[in-house]
């Protein structure tokens, strides 16, 4: 097996442990802290940050996925090979239950700890919202199809050069603001997983949702901007 790829599933691991700890580590100790908590705008910004910063420091080496459905959307444009979704899939998943290992045991080392939700996502009665499964359904295709619209505009070789990441995190950000009240936000089966193993036992039964729909926005959003919206040059 060639260097490089070590290389690529190690930056994967690195910057979905980047994108789960910032993000999810935002929401499970700053969030609700008392008198100096960010709310739904502050966790939001962190997870637009850390794939903002993640996607510029490794994008150069792995693509800088950092999200299982990302991958199967970019293989699904052809902007990724199919040969390399397994293995980008398994140190995605692995970086971001490593997160969420670190995370617990900062989160549960003071007296008294509660980490309620643990940033787990969730519909029906866990939904922050409450909004059930119908609604949490569409919300993650549809949201995730546009991240991959975006993403695939952004990295096009005919778009701006270098402001792709920013392009990329800033939509991440919108889309935390939307969807926040509706699923806790996923539209990353990764992001959904590393949390899910160490929070409320409900997380687990309802994994489900977060790795279909993700998936399926995905793909729907590279059909869409392969229809629709690419040139040759793509």
């Amino acid at each position: 097996m060639e260097h490089s790829t070590y290389k690529k599933w190690s930056a994967e691991f690195i910057g979905t442990f980047w994108l789960t700890f910032g993000g999810c580590g935002s929401a499970v100790l700053a969030a609700a802290f008392p008198g100096l908590g960010i709310g739904f705008l502050g966790v939001s910004l962190a997870f637009g940050l850390t794939v903002v910063t993640g996607a510029y420091a490794l994008g150069p080496i792995s693509g800088g996925h950092f999200n299982p459905a990302v991958s199967i959307g970019l293989a699904a444009a052809g902007r990724f090979k199919a040969s390399q979704l397994a293995g980008y899939i398994v140190a995605q998943v692995l970086g971001a239950i490593a997160a969420a290992g670190v995370l617990y045991l900062i989160a549960t080392g003071k007296p008294g700890a509660d980490i309620g939700g643990f940033a787990t996502n969730g519909f029906g009665e866990h939904s922050p919202g409450k909004y059930g499964m119908t609604a949490a359904l569409v919300c993650e295709v549809v949201l995730t199809a546009v991240f991959l619209i975006v993403i695939l505009g952004s990295t096009a070789k005919r778009a701006a050069g270098g402001f792709a990441g920013l392009a990329i995190g800033l939509c991440l950000t919108l889309i935390h603001l939307i969807s926040i009240p509706v699923t806790n936000t996923s539209v990353n089966p990764a992001r959904s997983t590393g949390p899910a193993l160490f929070g409320p036992s409900y997380a687990v039964s309802e994994l489900w949702l977060f790795w279909l729909a993700p998936i399926v926005g995905a793909i729907i959003g590279a059909v869409i901007y392969r229809a629709l919206l690419s040139n040759n040059d793509d």
